[in-house]
Order: C-alpha cells, then sequence, then structure tokens
C-alpha cells in the first residue's frame, strides 16, 4: 500500500468517524435539552438541525476522500467515470441537505461553514418554537383593545439576519 492509498482510506475513515461521533454528540446535546426544557418539539429540531450538519461534515470529508484517490490513481476511464459519479452524487446531497437545514438557498445566505452550522444549531437549541409560542402570546393580547399591534417577523430574519434575502 503506498502513501496515497493511505492518505485515502485517513480521509475515508475520518469522514465516516465525524458522522458516527457527530451523530452521537447531536443525540446527547438534543436529550439534554429535552431534559431541561421537556419541550419535545425543540429538542427534535435541535436533532434535526445537528445531524444535517454532522452529515454534511462526513460528505465533505467524503468528497476530498474521493478527489485524493482520482488524482493519485492509475488513470483509467472507468475508474474516473465511477469516482465521478460518487462525487456528483455526494455533492448534491450536500447541497440538498445544506438547503433543507437552513431553509435558503446558498446564494441567499452569507457563508457559513459546517461547524459554525453545528454550533448554531445547539446553541439555537429550538430557540424559533420558543418565540412562535411567545409571538402567538403576544398576538392574542394584541386582539385586546388597548395592545399596539406589532406586525409579525419571519423566525429567519429574527434569528438570522444573514439568512435575509439580499436587495
Amino acid at each position: 500500500m503506498d502513501f496515497f492509498e493511505l492518505v485515502t482510506i485517513v480521509f475515508e475513515v475520518a469522514g465516516v468517524g465525524a458522522m458516527v461521533v457527530g451523530f452521537v454528540v447531536a443525540i446527547v446535546l438534543s436529550a439534554q435539552l429535552w431534559w431541561r426544557t421537556r419541550d419535545g418539539e425543540r429538542a427534535f429540531r435541535m436533532l434535526r438541525e445537528t445531524i444535517g450538519s454532522v452529515i454534511l461534515l462526513g460528505l465533505e470529508i467524503l468528497v476530498a476522500a474521493d478527489l485524493v484517490k482520482t488524482v493519485t490513481s492509475t488513470p483509467s476511464l472507468t475508474d474516473a467515470l465511477v469516482l465521478a459519479i460518487i462525487v456528483i452524487i455526494r455533492t448534491l446531497l450536500s447541497f440538498s441537505l445544506q438547503i433543507e437545514i437552513e431553509g435558503t438557498l446558498p446564494w441567499r445566505r452569507l457563508a457559513t461553514t459546517g461547524p459554525q452550522q453545528f454550533a448554531r444549531a445547539v446553541k439555537r437549541g429550538g430557540e424559533r418554537t420558543r418565540r412562535r409560542a411567545e409571538e402567538q402570546a403576544d398576538q392574542s393580547r394584541a386582539t385586546e383593545p388597548s395592545a399596539p399591534v406589532t406586525p409579525a417577523v419571519p423566525d429567519d430574519e429574527v434569528g438570522f439576519p444573514e439568512l435575509r434575502a439580499r436587495d
């Protein structure tokens, strides 16, 4: 086994390891949030977002492994096509996961990395759910004649100004 095969294997193990360890960490963090708040919806949202971020990180590492394998392998048309298809599939998966997690197209937000998304999801801990409950309470109070009516602001614009569309 030469050096580049070893590097490829290390990248592949790191990609799978990142997903496995991240999955366990996401479950632990979500369980802690549920234990503290007893809000299952908030804990589920956190679990979903953190697992999505972990999968994104793992896929990015696996794409790097495929690129190392492509650059260092013997030039065969069949090998190149197989690796190109694998990279395309993994890239499309990463792209669709990123859209699912963030709720917006990548070119409509500021550039953030996978670890930043994971940290943001953990820090948020389902804040959108809490804000929705507060807004509903405010709206029910706003129906009283003495209370001023405030326009509703979408969650993404309140908690994530970087997700607002740039005009």
